[in-house]
C-alpha cells in the first residue's frame, strides 16, 4: 500500500508543524496510508452530498462545475479537521523571536497589529513610505 495525496499532505505538514505527534508515530507509513483513505472516502461522501441529484436542465459543463465546487467545499471542511491541524505551540519562549524571522517561501506573514510589539516601528516605516505622518 502507499500512501495516497491527503495522506502526504498531511505527513509534510505534521513533519514541520507538529513534530512531537510526528515522533509518537510508531509506523508513519501506515498511519498516514490510513488517514489519507479516510480522508478521501470523508471527501468523496461529502463531496456528494453537496452535489445531490444530477439536474436534467444542466449541461455537462454546469455538472463538471458543481462537482469541482462541491469538491472544493469538501476539501476546504475536512482537510484542516483531519490533514492540517493547528501546529504544536513553541514550549519556550523562543516564539516572539521567531516572529521577527522572514517567513519561508510559501509562509503567511506575521500580521502586526496595534497591540504588537513592533507596531511603532511598522507604523512609522509605513507613514515614511505614504509619506504621511498624520496617519495611524
Amino acid at each position: 500500500m502507499s500512501v495516497n495525496w491527503y495522506g502526504v499532505i498531511a505527513q509534510r505538514h505534521w513533519v514541520r508543524w507538529l513534530p512531537k505527534q510526528y515522533a509518537a508515530i510508531g509506523d508513519p507509513e501506515s498511519f498516514f496510508t490510513t488517514l489519507g483513505e479516510d480522508v478521501a472516502r470523508q471527501i468523496d461522501d461529502l463531496t456528494d452530498e453537496l452535489v445531490g441529484e444530477i439536474r436534467q436542465s444542466d449541461s455537462y459543463l454546469a455538472h463538471v462545475g458543481r462537482l469541482f465546487a462541491a469538491r472544493a467545499i469538501a476539501e476546504e471542511l475536512i482537510l484542516p479537521q483531519r490533514v492540517l491541524p493547528e501546529a504544536e505551540l513553541a514550549a519556550d519562549d523562543d516564539q516572539h523571536e521567531k516572529e521577527d524571522v522572514k517567513p519561508e517561501c510559501g509562509e503567511r506573514p506575521v500580521v502586526v497589529d496595534r497591540d504588537h510589539p513592533s507596531w511603532a516601528e511598522v507604523n512609522a516605516e509605513q507613514q515614511e513610505r505614504t509619506n504621511d505622518p498624520e496617519s495611524g
